[in-house]
């Protein structure tokens, strides 16, 4: 461009935003036979060239962007961006917008190379912010400096909420990410927004610009791209953050740049406001009277790159990129992208060959000047760049069609989501850009049009993404149309079904309307308001209809609530009476005080209707008038337990009842069990659904724990199961099972009855084993075991064994005592080879010689047959049998509760039973035994006492005060034997030898082990008499009695019952001793 002529008028236009420069530079260009305006976003240049055609004509009008070119033949005017200005094109006037824009790092050096360089020939106008005037007047001394006053006043206002944000508000975000969560959140709260962002395509911010200008939205959500002069009618901006990237760090945004883009709110004469959102807490004041007041810090200096390059080679192309400036208000910018392409470009060795000539040198700084628009992917755009300069310098020096034809067909799918597409775009523009390169390209204008459709395309589709998830277009009708408060069309079918204005928003359900899925919380709030109207005039019918209703069309929900017209219009509360709750009509829109006083009182009569036929043996008798006191007592124990009461907590008012009482009980109805107390209608479904309700009631639960299926006599309790519900409905819980009442009681009476059976059958057997009366005595006394039972009285230890509810063991068949030698008729070898003692000769009659030869030489038949029975492999005799009072579970036990052989000993011994393992002597399954009733009760009281005693101990040591560390040494040296005098001995253990020689080692002298009670006398694997075992004193007591009786703590109360077998027991030996 030739120089400035002497009569052109160089200008600078500095001031805010909202000043009318852009429209005063636009006014002025009209008035000039030509004209070249530059911006810095090609969206608004885009905005601006549409202006500007619908005035002069599309003929007279050319666009110019990095990757769109607009240019007839006759064009007079050409809005470009500023990287783009064809500054070689002499026009009449020309003026550069925003130049404050020098300073930026990524793209300042544009802007001052146009500012310097670029003129119009009658008039240049600069435009921007007055911060740049220090370095206007430095570097165009000559400039001529004309202030503009911003329009309308700009205030702010302080940080808000997203979910409060006025209409007509603008949030900036500066990442992709934040752009969307804060759609998201509008789109929710307020039914719906615009999206612009720089990286879209003119025509996808066209389309969601005109949803915020024609009022379709009242809300949009930007990156700072529309501080750079968008027009829009916003009356507020709100910044959801304070940083940005600057494409090389995240940094904090400069006062400066705050005020350009708050600076959008309040166009025109319309006074605008500026605040923070999201998680911003708010501006320091200074800033804020920086904004408010447009008093920044001037720029000191700007970016510069020179542009007279040298292109004879690729070393000099680079030193003359690295030149400094000349001017102290001009700074060398850093290495940028088409540098450092260059660069990475020059270092390969396959490209050197190839730019050996100026012109060569030249194409390889425009194939590096490429733009990579996605800003993510340098090393696959620098491998595009080195494809583009290899074709270019081969063959005809054209790309081939090819070749462009893979890559822009890669693109040419309209599938995915948001940042698909958006990238799909970015990648668009790199080739748009290459394609209005005719010079690179044969059929340039071929290429221009299928990359402008595919970018068409997928600007429509990105719209329709955008609109999809961030609008909600029914939400944005119905607030439409109750903003203009007119009447809309409404009404409500049968089925309770809500139209209004012809869509269908949801149901009434009782007295509550439900909408439809909404879409965001704003589409929720239109619905409903939209709804209201029609149902508050169907609202006095509905109430009549509820109150006369059957009892048959209202019921319970899973939560208890009274449920009528297909949704919830009740619930219930706890109160004094749990057999009475308290009954509140839930709060909706619809219903006032009075309404709501009436659906309570129909609740109410329903509630106690309901539970009064559910519960009907339970309330019959708690309305019975005539019951004896004791009985009283029971029933109000049992309603207070919902039908179903454990009978150890009343054992001593049960204790007390006389036969009246438990005949009034009986005729009520009540089961008095051995575990519990109960109504056998309580355990039906019904009354088991129905209480388990009104425990939750009561307890002011939520939701009611599992119940067990319909029939089922057991279940399994879950991991964190709460064990008083289940024992309330009427299910114990039994170790790891839940098992229904009347079924434990039927358990427990089987039970009994096996004991009983077990016991009888031993008795059975003990009077078959006994010798007849007139038998002859051929038993020697010395050969009957000291175990075996006398038949004659009661041994100390069958009473303690009684006592411990074990019965006397009863002998195996093959402890029969041996005969004497005469008496027996059955060899020795007949008789088992455990029951012949170890080392006794068998008896017979021939063998009587003293002579061992003669025994041995000459051997009879039957001691043949018994030299030869140890021999023989032993018979497997299988497990003995239980004792007498034991019993194993039969599958009619297990079928009745639900459980298996192995869960069953957990139920037997929460039922109180004693549990015996299987083992060889007893056999794979387990046995049970039962524990008398006064030992569990003693069991549980000494385990209150030692818990009791516990918590003294603690409570007396932490009560204590602790002694000084003097008296602590005292009292240690005073326990001591010896006192103080003794001298401590520090160091290791003595390890002298012992004074009474060394401690023998090896295994311990014991003998074989035995089953069965003690037998009398010493032990003979010990030492007897005066013979010590080592250093052991010897035994005073000859090896002690057969039972040692120790001294307990039972008292009178512990006794046996009079009637009970064990009491018998008791009197046979006391009567024996008589």
């Amino acid at each position: 461009m030739p120089p400035a002529s002497a009569s052109g008028r160089l200008t600078a236009v500095l001031g805010p935003t909202n000043t009318g420069k852009t429209y005063l530079a636009m006014e002025r260009m009209l008035g000039h036979e030509s004209g070249m305006i530059g911006f810095p976003l090609r969206l608004l240049a885009r905005e601006n060239y549409d202006r500007i055609v619908a005035i002069k004509g599309a003929k007279q009008v050319a666009l110019i962007t990095g990757e769109e070119k607009i240019s007839p033949p006759g064009a007079r005017y050409f809005v470009c961006t500023v990287e783009s200005m064809p500054v070689e094109r002499p026009v009449s006037f020309l003026a550069v917008d925003e130049v404050q824009m020098a300073a930026d790092p990524e793209r300042g050096h544009f802007f001052t190379d146009r500012l310097l360089h670029a003129r119009g020939m009658n008039e240049t106008m600069l435009l921007g912010a007055d911060t740049v005037r220090p370095v206007l007047n430095r570097l165009l001394p000559d400039i001529d400096m004309v202030a503009r006053p911003r329009f309308s006043k700009l205030t702010y206002v302080g940080p808000k909420k997203a979910t409060r944000l006025p209409r007509r508000s603008a949030v900036v975000g500066f990442s992709a990410s934040e752009v969307y969560e804060i759609a998201e959140l509008v789109r929710r709260q307020r039914g719906g927004t615009a999206i612009v962002m720089g990286a879209m395509s003119p025509r996808t911010r066209n389309a969601q610009v005109d949803m915020f200008q024609s009022g379709e939205v009242d809300y949009l959500v930007a990156t700072d791209a529309i501080g750079m002069g968008l027009n829009m009618d916003v009356n507020h901006v709100w910044f959801a953050s304070l940083r940005k990237f600057d494409g090389r760090t995240s940094r904090p945004l400069r006062d400066v740049e705050l005020a350009q883009i708050a600076g959008r709110a309040g166009r025109h004469m319309n006074d605008g406001t500026f605040g923070t959102t999201a998680d911003v807490s708010g501006l320091e004041p200074e800033v804020v009277d920086a904004i408010e007041n447009h008093r920044f810090d001037p720029l000191r200096d700007v970016q510069w790159r020179n542009s007279d390059l040298d292109f004879r080679t690729v070393p000099a192309l680079i030193a003359s990129l690295n030149v400094a400036p000349s001017h102290a208000a001009l700074q060398r910018v850093r290495e940028q992208d088409d540098q450092l392409a260059l660069q990475t470009l020059a270092a390969q060795s396959d490209f050197l060959p190839r730019v050996r000539t100026p012109q060569r040198v030249r194409l390889l700084w425009e194939v590096c000047q490429v733009p990579d628009f996605r800003k993510t992917m340098t090393e696959e755009h620098t491998r595009l760049l080195g494809q583009l300069f290899e074709h270019l310098t081969q063959g005809g020096e054209r790309l081939p069609e090819d070749w462009i034809d893979s890559h822009v067909k890669r693109l040419e799918h309209f599938d995915g989501d948001i940042d698909t597409l958006m990238a799909r775009i970015a990648h668009v523009r790199t080739w748009t850009y290459i394609s209005h390169r005719p010079d690179w390209i044969q059929r340039a204008a071929h290429w221009q049009e299928r990359a402008r459709a595919i970018e068409d395309k997928l600007s429509d589709v990105l719209h329709q993404r955008l609109t999809q998830r961030f609008v909600d277009r029914r939400a944005a009708l119905l607030v439409r149309r109750l903003r203009d408060e007119g009447e809309m069309t409404t009404s409500v079918a049968a089925a309770g079904e809500v139209t209004v204005e012809g869509e269908h928003l949801g149901r009434i359900e009782g007295f509550r309307f439900v909408p439809d899925a909404a879409e965001s919380h704003a589409d929720q709030k239109a619905v409903m308001s939209a709804a209201l109207r029609a149902l508050r005039q169907d609202l006095p019918a509905r109430l009549q209809a509820f109150a006369g209703s059957a009892d048959g069309e209202i019921v319970f929900d899973s939560q208890l609530r009274v449920c009528w017209g297909g949704g919830p219009v009740a619930r219930l509360l706890p109160s004094g009476d749990i057999l009475a709750p308290k009954i509140e009509a839930l709060a909706t829109d619809l219903l006032d005080g009075p309404a709501r006083e009436d659906v309570r009182k129909r609740a109410a009569t329903w509630v106690e209707t309901r539970i009064r036929l559910g519960l009907s043996e339970l309330m019959d008798a708690r309305a019975t008038a005539e019951l004896p006191a004791g009985a009283r007592g029971v029933v109000f124990q049992l309603c207070e337990s919902l039908g179903v009461l454990s009978r150890r907590p009343i054992e001593d008012q049960l204790a007390q009842l006389g036969e009246d009482d438990r005949k009034a009980l009986a005729r009520l109805g009540v089961r008095v069990g051995v575990y519990s107390i109960y109504f056998p209608s309580m355990l039906k479904p019904v009354p088991i659904r129905l209480r388990a309700g009104l425990w939750m009631i009561a307890r002011n639960r939520e939701n009611i724990p599992p119940l067990p299926a319909e029939g089922r006599t057991s279940m399994d309790l879950p991991r964190d199961a709460e064990r008083d519900f289940y024992a309330t409905i009427g299910y114990l819980p039994l170790g790891d099972h839940a098992i229904r009442a009347d079924m434990v009681e039927r358990l427990a009476a089987m039970a009994r009855q096996a004991v009983r059976e077990s016991r009888e059958a031993a008795r059975r057997a003990q009077q078959v084993r006994k010798p007849a009366p007139d038998a002859p005595d051929a038993v020697a006394p010395s050969a009957v075991p000291a175990t075996a039972p006398s038949t004659d009285e009661i041994s100390e230890w069958a009473i303690v064994a009684a006592a411990f509810g074990e019965s006397e063991p009863t002998p195996a068949p093959e402890t029969v005592p041996e005969p004497e030698p005469a008496a027996v008729e059955t060899p020795i070898a007949a008789l088992p080879a455990s029951d012949t003692p170890l080392g006794d000769e068998p008896a017979s009659n021939e063998s009587t010689s003293d002579d061992p030869g003669t025994a041995t030489s000459e051997p009879t038949a039957e001691a043949a047959v018994a030299a030869e029975a140890p021999k023989e492999a032993p018979k497997s005799e299988g497990p003995r049998p239980l004792q007498p009072g034991h019993f194993r579970a039969t599958p009619q036990m297990m079928s009745l509760v639900g459980c298996s052989e192995p869960e069953m000993a957990n139920v037997m011994l929460a039922l109180g039973y004693r549990v015996h393992p299987p083992s060889e002597a007893t056999g794979p399954l387990h046995s049970f035994s039962m524990k008398p009733r006064f030992v569990r009760e003693r069991e549980e009281q000494r385990e209150r006492q030692r818990l009791q005693q516990r918590q003294q101990r603690e409570q007396q040591r932490r009560d204590r005060p602790e002694r000084p560390p003097n008296e602590r040494q005292f009292f240690a040296d005073a326990a001591r034997p010896g006192g103080n005098d003794r001298p401590r001995h520090d160091g290791p253990r003595n390890s002298a030898p012992r004074s009474d020689g060394p401690r023998t080692e090896g295994p311990r002298n014991e003998g074989p082990r035995k089953d069965g009670p003690r037998q009398e006398g010493p032990r003979q694997d010990r030492g007897h008499g005066d013979r010590p075992r080592g250093s052991r004193p010897p035994r005073r007591d000859g090896g002690g009695p057969a039972l040692r009786l120790y001294a307990t703590t039972e008292t009178k109360s512990d006794a046996p019952a009079a009637d009970s077998p064990f009491a018998k027991l008791l009197e046979l030996k006391l009567g024996g001793k008589k």
